[in-house]
């Protein structure tokens, strides 16, 4: 499965389902876990986009970074589709405050 991985210090996680919802016409479900923390998931036909902070709950007490790369601060937007989507990852590329960080892989 193709995944794509991008980032932002722009946004919190909620701004970032309102904005990429209305985009993409997807509606975000918030969700708590105790791996993940809160997040924020949307599936479709073919996929889903999990918004997320870096910043998540580790079995310690303290938080660790879900992706070690990237700022501490940042917001995460992993999407993972069936097939690689060009039109789907150009959309999610021209977001304002959005930088792709991984993908496909």
């Amino acid at each position: 499965m193709p995944d794509y991985a991008h980032g932002t210090g722009a946004h919190a996680p909620d701004d970032l389902a309102s904005l990429v919802g209305t985009r993409l016409g997807l509606v975000f479900a918030a969700r708590d876990s105790s791996f993940l923390g809160a997040y924020h998931l949307a599936t479709f036909p073919g996929g889903q986009m999990r918004i997320q902070p870096n910043r998540i709950p580790g079995d310690d007490g303290e938080d660790d970074l879900y992706t070690e790369d990237l700022p501490a601060d940042w917001v995460l937007l992993l999407t993972t589709t069936d097939a690689e989507d060009a039109a789907l990852a150009a959309r999610l590329d021209a977001l304002d405050g959005l930088v792709r960080v991984d993908g496909p892989t």
